[in-house]
């Protein structure tokens, strides 16, 4: 498994990870030229250009309109936190001590509020599926007068959310839940660098509690922390998986494209964990009605977790009989060469992913996702990702006794394909955007050697992951799993974003 997954940080103000090690040896084309060719591989996959003139005026209606009558919840000093450059803001949290536990809020855009069912900007999104990140650009799924203006949850202007209201208890176990459609107004807007420096400078006593803040930014950043960490606790105690793959990022710097390993911070994981718990929540919600949208992932069949088990023991990772993958996956270090081989490896346990409809009748074979090791439906995303809009009023309808509207039931039987379709374009536009910069950042180093750790082995190669720069590619030749290695770079070609090496005899 390979997680290259685009992070912008160039000319588009589009969302930043958070720079490792030295500077990435940096694209020999121009920023320009890199840009010229991604417009061809959006051309190719049919990545729309704008939106058409009646989808432009029904957002604009949307978002001139009055807000709805929603309950008021603009006294809760909600935070919102994403990548640097974000104006698409899909959640915002508000976390407050609750005796021995927590109470944490977290609004989700109201995005239903200003899609009408079968109209326009209905329709449009039913095309595109999602947000499509390249590079250069960033092609969303709604009109930005909405997805970075009226339906954003930007900070200090009143907005219409979904506010999921979760009661925790002292373990991070869920004690209740509410979901109300409310009006909110996010106070701050933060990035995971700024949450992790202000979490970091409040060390938690023994106990696993921090002091109380006067800064209530920093109250959110603290409280964070202690929620994530109970609720990765949780995880683990229910068998979830992760698979903590390094991250490419594309930046554009100084005129040139670069490429480089991203190191995920804690913050984001403490972050992902309320996301995670919203989807659990939403999932329950559609399974006691039988109507939603399910996001599934079988688990690995014994023979799977049985040949990676020998994987595992033939590069000398220690693995206890009784310890559960999930567990296990945890505990990889990408730093060790035999170890970032295994993680790749392991990609072959989490395949099958899929969308899983209900709407009455039996419940389908697999209704949970083997990763979340739950239950789990996409919820908390809606500006960016279609399903979302869909789950949001299914959830609400069920948790408030309404009947799910009819527009829903129409809708959900082509939901599954529009998303598959979605994400297999977003798939194809990522790798191929990235393999252009990856070729564009080795041309004129054809002949040179470069480290390298060996992450899959073929009949005739396998797989090398670079560290500097930042670069998966084929190579071809004897080769050994979890082996660090010189290879020979023997091709760069920015046109078709080949990248090949081999790996010659010593001298």
């Amino acid at each position: 498994m390979v997680r290259r997954s685009i992070r912008l940080t160039g000319p588009s103000g589009a969302p930043a990870g958070v720079p490792s090690g030295a500077p990435a040896p940096a694209s020999s084309a121009s920023v320009e030229a890199l840009s010229a060719r991604f417009a061809q591989i959006r051309a190719e996959l049919g990545v729309p250009e704008d939106f058409p003139p009646q989808v432009r005026e029904a957002a604009e209606a949307a978002a001139a309109a009055p807000l709805p009558a929603w309950t008021d919840l603009t006294d809760v000093p909600f935070v919102t936190i994403d990548p640097p450059g974000s104006t698409d803001l899909d959640q915002a949290m508000n976390l407050r001590r609750r005796g021995d536990g927590f109470a944490v809020d977290y609004a989700i855009a109201d995005v239903p509020s200003f899609v009408a069912s079968g109209g326009p900007i209905h329709d449009e999104a039913m095309r595109r599926g999602q947000t499509l990140y390249a590079p250069d650009r960033r092609t969303p799924l709604h009109p930005a007068v909405l997805s970075e203006n009226a339906a954003s949850l930007l900070p200090d202007v009143v907005r219409p959310a979904f506010v999921w209201r979760f009661a925790l208890d002292g373990e991070g176990a869920v004690a209740g839940t509410q979901l109300v459609r409310a009006l909110v107004r996010s106070r701050s807007r933060l990035d995971y660098a700024q949450v992790q420096a202000l979490a970091d400078a409040v060390p938690p006593d023994a106990d696993g509690r921090a002091p109380e803040q006067h800064d209530p930014v920093a109250e959110q950043a603290v409280l964070l922390r202690a929620v994530g960490l109970r609720r990765l606790a949780q995880e683990r105690a229910r068998g979830g998986a992760s698979l903590p793959l390094p991250e490419q990022e594309v930046s554009a710097e100084n005129g040139a494209y670069r490429v480089r390993l991203r190191p995920a911070l804690a913050s984001e994981d403490w972050n992902a964990q309320l996301s995670l718990l919203t989807g659990m929540a939403g999932a329950h919600l559609m399974l006691r009605a039988g109507v939603g949208l399910l996001r599934t992932l079988p688990g690995p069949d014994a023979g799977l977790v049985e040949r990676f088990r020998r994987q595992a023991a033939a590069l000398g990772v220690p693995w206890p009989a009784d310890e559960a993958y999930g567990s296990f996956l945890r505990r990889l270090d990408r730093d060790a060469p035999a170890q970032l081989a295994l993680m790749h490896e392991a990609g072959a346990l989490f395949r099958g992913a899929g969308y899983t409809p209900l709407d009455g009748g039996p419940l389908p074979a697999v209704t949970t996702h083997a990763a979340v090791a739950a239950p789990y439906a996409h919820v908390t995303a809606p500006l960016r990702r279609l399903v979302d809009r869909f789950g949001l009023v299914v959830s609400h309808a069920v948790a408030t006794g309404a009947t799910v509207p009819d527009w829903v039931h129409v809708a959900l039987p082509a939901l599954p394909a529009a998303m598959s379709s979605s994400d297999a374009r977003a798939g194809k536009l990522e790798r191929g955007c990235l393999d252009v910069v990856e070729a564009a950042m080795l041309t004129g180093h054809v002949g040179e050697r470069f480290d390298a750790v060996v992450v899959d082995v073929t009949k005739t190669g396998g797989k090398v992951q670079l560290l500097d720069p930042a670069v998966l590619a084929s190579a071809s030749g004897a080769l050994t799993l979890g082996e660090r290695t010189r290879v020979r770079l023997v091709e760069a070609d920015v046109a078709t974003g080949s990248v090949r090496f081999d790996t010659p005899s010593p001298g």
